[in-house]
């Protein structure tokens, strides 16, 4: 039976032991104060300012979230959004649009509301160019709601809209110098490409900007932009997709295809003008035929642009002369010196160039019609015949079945593998015999080198050319042509290394013949009987 504990008073408990003795220590520790969600707390915020206007001063709250940098980046994206919600809101309710009475107190609530919308817009403007890539997404996203917004609650006119207002500001941002090239791509991509009026301001913008002059970096930012619209417009029909709704008139300029071609032919030209290096002008004549010339009401503004592309030579004339036949073809463009003009790239250099292969892709569209006058096909193949006299055997294997496409093609100007390079005296006319070749390998007009009475005597020579497959390959041109014709592309990847590749290759059917016995001497005299002959080196020079 448990003892009677004295000391103790009726109701109380006993106290434990380490409590008596003073040294009581807290069960549990305190818990922490719990850190404030940035979420919540930016939700909050945005429902306080739309639930009473008494709560707008919390905009100035929001503005500094987005301000604020470093560790606060989240709080700053989600007040972003969330003062976007805000924004929309006010405007769709009305409450940014000015009232009759300037002097009430409302107007003075509307100007402190649009002006605390120029510092979220300023804001946005500054987060396009942060080095997030998802940060510069959502600002990009932001701001162009909030013109969609504007353009739709703030009865704003068409020029305050796309010329003098945040698109504006928007545009001017994407093509300074600094800007993230993915930033201006997505544009392109969400927008431009998207929608009509947005592609039809964009470039009545780049034609505006593109008519000051333009530092570098900012002329490169125009070139991305305008070279990555790849949306050409054919019928009138398409034009029916508006990101701030179709305009209210019916006659609009939006709804005219001429219009928006008018548009993009002005921005280009506006562009072209500009002193551009040799890569963007390179960059320029790759989309010509694709992405330029089809924008153009009157293709014939190009052709000062092509012509002083020609003259800086290299590839840089190959890409003009292509842009000009997609100009004569697809244009009805009349161009009398551009075979002229294609006749003078065939020079000592073409068959060691690295754009070969690019220049007989292109030679061979040129030259496809089988309508061309036999003269002038004549002097193509004489004038390349000729260069295959000292041209590397990579070059030769291209240009041989090229002839041979082009005889095909052309049956007239198969009396040049026939015909012998001495003329034979004409009796009737008492002419002088002439000798040699009438071919006349410095005329600039390929009508008057007097080709078409030459042979291909050239061709013949490559019969014996050292290396077996250029001879293997020209004696095509005096066999029958019972080939239709030979596949371009399988010749123009040729190099000494894939030839090199293609010997070793082969099948070895009978072992080469080499010397039995290896010389001890080369340079020098054998000695006195031992028997042996010098060799021809030594008989003709004294090595000491």
């Amino acid at each position: 039976m448990p003892g009677i504990v004295s000391g103790l008073e009726p109701g109380k408990k006993r106290k434990r032991k380490d409590e008596v003795s003073g040294n009581s220590k807290k069960s549990r520790t305190a818990p922490k104060a719990r850190e404030p969600d940035p979420q919540e707390e930016v939700l909050g915020l945005e429902q306080k300012i739309l639930g009473s206007r008494t709560n707008y001063n919390s905009i100035h709250t929001l503005l500094d979230h987005i301000r604020v940098g470093g560790s606060a980046e989240e709080k700053a994206m989600l007040a972003a959004v969330a003062l976007c919600r805000v924004f929309c809101r006010l405007m769709a309710a009305g409450n940014l649009n000015k009232p009759q009475d300037k002097a009430s107190n409302e107007a003075t609530i509307v100007q402190w509301l649009r002006e605390r919308l120029q510092d979220y817009e300023n804001g946005l403007l500054k987060l396009l160019k942060d080095e997030d890539a998802g940060r510069r997404s959502t600002a990009l996203t932001l701001l162009m709601r909030l013109v969609k917004e504007e353009a739709t609650h703030l009865n704003k006119s068409e020029e305050a809209i796309w010329r003098d207002g945040l698109f504006e500001k928007l545009f001017r941002t994407l093509v300074e110098d600094g800007m993230a090239a993915d930033t201006r791509a997505e544009f392109v991509e969400k927008y431009v490409e998207e929608y009509d009026d947005v592609r039809y301001y964009t470039f009545a913008r780049l034609a505006d900007m593109s008519s000051k002059d333009l530092p570098e970096p900012v002329v490169q930012n125009t070139l991305s932009i305008l070279s990555a619209v790849e949306t050409i417009l054919e019928q009138q029909d398409e034009l029916e997709d508006f990101y701030i709704g179709p305009p209210s008139k019916a006659k609009h300029d939006l709804y005219s295809l001429t219009a928006h071609k008018k548009q993009a032919q002005k921005a280009w030209m506006a562009f072209l003008r500009h002193t551009l290096t040799k890569a963007q002008r390179k960059s320029i004549l790759n989309l010509m035929s694709h992405r330029i010339a089809p924008w153009f009401l009157k293709p014939e503004l190009l052709l000062d642009f092509l012509t002083d592309s020609f003259n800086i030579g290299g590839s840089t004339s190959l890409m003009a002369l292509s842009g000009l036949f997609y100009l004569i073809q697809h244009k009805n463009l009349d161009y009398p010196q551009f075979y002229q003009k294609l006749y003078s790239l065939l020079d000592a250099q073409i068959l060691h160039s690295k754009h070969r292969s690019r220049f007989f892709r292109l030679l061979d569209t040129f030259l496809a019609s089988t309508h061309l006058p036999a003269a002038l096909v004549a002097s193509f193949i004489k004038r390349l015949s000729r260069l295959t006299l000292h041209a590397p055997p990579s070059g030769i294997v291209v240009v041989v079945p090229w002839i041979y496409n082009l005889l095909k093609n052309h049956p007239s100007c198969t009396f040049m593998i026939h015909r012998n390079s001495e003329l034979d005296k004409d009796e009737d006319q008492g002419r002088p015999e002439r000798h040699g070749d009438p071919f006349r390998i410095w005329e600039s007009d390929p009508m008057e080198t007097h080709a078409i009475e030459s042979s291909l005597w050239e061709i013949h020579m490559l019969q014996t050319h050292y290396h077996p497959s250029v001879a293997t390959i020209a004696k095509i041109i005096s066999e029958q042509f019972t080939k239709q014709a030979y596949k371009l592309e399988d010749f123009l990847d040729h190099s000494y290394g894939t030839m090199l590749d293609a010997e070793l290759e082969k099948d070895i059917k009978k072992a080469p013949e080499i010397e039995y016995e290896i010389p001890k001497k080369i340079f020098m005299k054998h000695e006195v009987g031992s028997g042996k002959e010098d060799g021809l080196v030594v008989k003709l020079w004294s090595f000491s």
